[in-house]
This record gives structure tokens, sequence and C-alpha cells, in this order.
């Protein structure tokens, strides 16, 4: 059973992001914006965080969006991994 099935079957945390690197080995870098209100203005603001998450096949690339899954820490920086492509990047 591979990772990505583990992370499928488990109850693990999911989160859809944007590829914004993918130069590294079986890893990308996966940009997640969430949109939360502010605590004491009350306004709507965007905050986003980068995840690297393992790609061991190296199929996906920059502008892809992809879901990605909680699992065992992989190396130092890595504790996700890329469970499907939600949406192929478009061609400007």
């Amino acid at each position: 059973m591979t990772q990505a099935q583990e992370a499928a079957i488990t109850n693990t945390r999911t989160l859809v992001g944007r590829v914004v690197s993918d130069k590294r080995s079986k890893t990308v870098t996966v940009l997640v914006e969430r949109r939360v209100k502010h605590e004491l203005y009350g306004k709507i603001v965007a905050r986003s965080r980068k995840y690297h998450a393992h790609d061991e096949k190296g199929e996906f690339h920059m502008g892809d969006m992809v879901e990605i899954a909680e699992t065992r820490p992989v190396s130092k920086t890595k504790n996700w991994v890329v469970t499907r492509l939600v949406e192929k990047a478009r061609l400007v």
C-alpha cells in the first residue's frame, strides 16, 4: 500500500493548495490559502502557508491545484503527501 492510499484510508487532515515549486526531486511546495476573520477588526483576511509534500513519481508541476494529506515524517520538513490532482495548471 502506498503512502497516498494510506492517507486516504485513515482519518487524516487534508488541505487543497497550489503547487508553487517542483524543482526538487520527489517534493513539491504547496501554497495553501485560507480566509479568516481578523480577531480585532472583523475584516476577512487572506492567510497563506507553504507545505512541502512528497510526490513520489514527480507528476505534479507548477500551477497545479492539488490535495495534500498529513502523513508520518518523510524527511526533516516533509510531513505531507500529495493524494490527488484537483485541477491541472492552465497554459497562458
